[in-house]
């Protein structure tokens, strides 16, 4: 997505390190591309935490990795959205994204389809767009986003275990969303629907940033 803010801090290089240990083996073992999701409530830190360890892997051991971002699948740009989960807050969920054709482009990445075609949200214009994404040099894929564990097409998924309370501070320097009661709401539906899919993940980041 364009327009999106990072605040990369010593804790989500701390988690990255971590991840890093932990599937690099699994990367370098496999033959084709390696796709890993990272998925947490809204401030958790997913987006840093790709960051950084597609940056450690390209450092440390010259793979090349590519993030896909949940928040291009959004059905509507994202100020859009928010206007409609402010008319009717059950707008609020999984219908809000195209998790399908997420699912779909994964798909094609493992089967070795080397350019895909996929939406792209231009945050400050609160459109969508597409893009055309190569991927010939491309060893490991990295999906962030709210809902990513759920997705089928994916080697490992990995769970940030902390909720929107945890993330309060990180979500205000974001600044992408008006910080009100109404925001509250929407982040206690989001996790009760996210900390449902825990259970389906591989590996755990820590409320402290461990990695387990």
């Amino acid at each position: 997505m364009e327009g999106d803010k990072l605040v990369v801090e010593e804790c989500h290089i701390k988690a990255a390190r971590g991840l890093l240990d932990l599937l690099l083996p699994q990367i370098i073992k496999t033959k084709d591309k390696f796709i890993i999701t990272i998925a947490g409530e809204s401030g958790s830190g997913k987006s840093e935490i790709a960051a950084v360890l597609a940056e450690l892997l390209a450092k440390k051991r010259y793979i090349k990795s590519f993030i896909i971002q949940q928040d291009d699948y959004f059905v509507y740009p994202p100020k859009t959205n928010a206007k409609m989960r402010r008319k009717d807050i059950n707008h609020v969920g999984l219908s809000e994204v195209h998790l399908e054709l997420l699912d779909q482009n994964l798909e094609d990445i493992l089967k070795g389809k080397e350019e895909i075609g996929k939406p792209l949200v231009i945050f400050d214009e609160d459109r969508i767009t597409k893009e055309i994404t190569n991927l010939k040099e491309i060893k490991t894929v990295i999906v962030e986003g709210t809902y990513t564990t759920i997705l089928e097409n994916i080697h490992q998924h990995i769970f940030i275990d902390r909720t929107y309370i945890d993330t309060k501070e990180s979500r205000r320097q974001r600044a992408r969303e008006e910080q009100d009661e109404f925001l509250e709401k929407i982040l206690e539906i989001e996790h009760k629907i996210i900390s449902s899919h825990k259970p389906k993940a591989d590996i755990i980041v820590t409320a402290t940033y461990g990695v387990e």
